[in-house]
């Protein structure tokens, strides 16, 4: 059965421990939960069911009241060097933006640098797009998240998919396998 909890903003109807409900979340997420190292993080997170035709960030915002400073979009970026290509998930907080050619590019050592298709951001991920979230990212990808974020009292993500989010304490995003915190992420 899974535990209820409140929510620590937004209009959400419940909230539930996010181990509780692993088959509610993308299967690379929920593995990433199961073993993650840090189990004071894992146990930490939670989900909140939503209606996944209002996933997109700002509609999401409004219809369940949730401040753009408690959000956070993932966001998959190509980095090229040669004939290199590098895949990079960055998290910055929802009111921001990636500083792709700047940070980001210079971060990775690469040439150029942009978002990935959405077709390559799906398919390697393994989530829905539009829900594609730092947990769970294959482990050979950077992971490069904002200050910013971890700074955040509690950030809401993607699950994985399109219906549900996650809630997060920052500080938990800064424990996830590999992750990067960086100062001048977002713009």
């Amino acid at each position: 059965m899974a535990t209820s909890v409140a929510a620590p903003f937004g209009t959400f109807a419940v909230a539930h421990l996010a181990l509780d409900v692993l088959d509610g979340l993308a299967s690379p997420v929920a593995g990433a939960l199961t073993d993650w190292g840090a189990q004071e993080a894992a146990q930490a997170v939670l989900y909140v069911d939503t209606d996944p035709a209002k996933a997109d960030t700002a509609v999401f915002a409004e219809a369940y009241d949730v401040p753009l400073d408690a959000s956070a979009n993932c966001v998959v970026v190509a980095a090229k060097r040669g004939g290199d290509t590098t895949l990079a998930a960055c998290l910055v907080l929802a009111g921001a933006r990636v500083d792709v050619n700047n940070s980001v590019r210079k971060h990775l050592g690469s040439r150029k640098a942009s978002f990935a298709p959405m077709e390559v951001a799906v398919t390697e991920s393994g989530m829905e797009y539009g829900g594609i979230t730092p947990i769970g990212l294959p482990s050979s990808w950077p992971l490069l998240i904002d200050a910013a974020v971890v700074d955040t009292p509690f950030v809401l993500i993607g699950s994985g998919r399109r219906r549900g989010k996650l809630i997060v304490p920052g500080w938990a995003l800064a424990q996830l396998p590999g992750v990067e915190v960086l100062q001048g992420l977002a713009l």
